[in-house]
């Protein structure tokens, strides 16, 4: 914990040497709220369509959790996500309730999520590799980062196959579903950058923000905040974009990110598992069988 909070801090102190500040606010000042409302919109959207992912997995072990209870829960663990030091703190929650609720093992539970994170970095590889192409058209090896896409995902699905059998029947719909997952959040980093009038260099901001998730995921801040800032540092240094307003995309997308997952607060108060209803859960499992 304390290393994290280090780490964090270490990062925050980078950006604020690097930014003016000056710049960056007026940035944020000139921001179309219309834009800023779509963006919000599509990152909720992300989120709805992650917890249902998230819930097939737990199916695949039989798990049945309604729609309803799966968003609370959910929202509970993006909550803890957030505030928690680190991006693993609301994942350990839901292994351990759904443990002292269902008496399920441990180690099925924490496989489940587990695969539920790869699938979402799968989804930022191949959407990386994209627009690393998009950006430097066939140079600095991005041929083959394109090309090792297809090889990856297949090496992805025998590592499934051979070390969570129980996950394997869902391989694919989870990928396509973390696919779309990040699909969304790119199209809402579109809408900032509208929101902020930074046009021109659009397929340069969205590969940051790609490398930037990819750094995000790693549990060494809080949240990914201020690893996700430094990365839009270094990125926009390296394309020549002015990196006072490039940071206002990542900050901006981590403020509607804790934004929407405040209402998780709830449940740390109230029980995010409710009592099922014995025919929804039998609907439930029906209906994942056929």
């Amino acid at each position: 914990m304390l290393l994290k909070i280090a780490v964090t801090t270490i990062c925050l102190l980078y950006v604020i040497k690097k930014i003016d500040w000056a710049t960056s606010w007026a940035t944020f000042q000139r921001s179309n709220v219309f834009w800023l409302i779509a963006a919000t919109l599509l990152i909720f959207s992300s989120k709805v369509v992650a917890a249902f992912r998230l819930n097939i997995y737990f199916k695949n072990i039989n798990v049945f959790l309604s729609n309803k209870n799966n968003l609370r829960l959910y929202w509970l663990g993006m909550y803890y996500n957030v505030f928690l030091p680190g991006g693993v703190g609301g994942d350990g929650y839901k292994v351990f309730v759904l443990n002292k609720t269902y008496q399920h093992p441990v180690k099925l539970l924490t496989a489940a999520v587990l695969l539920d994170r790869v699938s979402g970095v799968a989804g930022i590889g191949v959407l990386t590799a994209a627009y690393y192409f998009g950006v430097f058209g066939g140079e600095n090896y991005s041929w083959w980062l394109l090309a090792s896409v297809l090889p990856g995902l297949f090496i992805y699905y025998f590592i499934v196959k051979i070390f969570f059998p129980s996950f394997i029947k869902s391989f694919w719909s989870t990928f396509w579903m973390g696919l779309a997952v990040q699909s969304i959040q790119v199209i809402s980093v579109y809408c900032l950058l509208n929101a902020l009038h930074l046009k021109g260099h659009d397929t340069e901001y969205i590969l940051i923000f790609l490398l930037s998730s990819l750094v995000a995921f790693l549990p060494f801040t809080i949240g990914g905040f201020g690893a996700r800032e430094v990365v839009f540092i270094w990125g926009s240094k390296q394309f020549v974009l002015n990196q006072s307003e490039s940071v206002c995309i990542s900050l901006l997308f981590y403020l509607i990110s804790v934004a929407i997952s405040l209402p998780g607060m709830y449940w740390v108060y109230n029980k995010a598992l409710k009592e099922e209803n014995k025919e929804v859960i039998v609907e439930e499992k029906s209906s994942y069988s056929s």
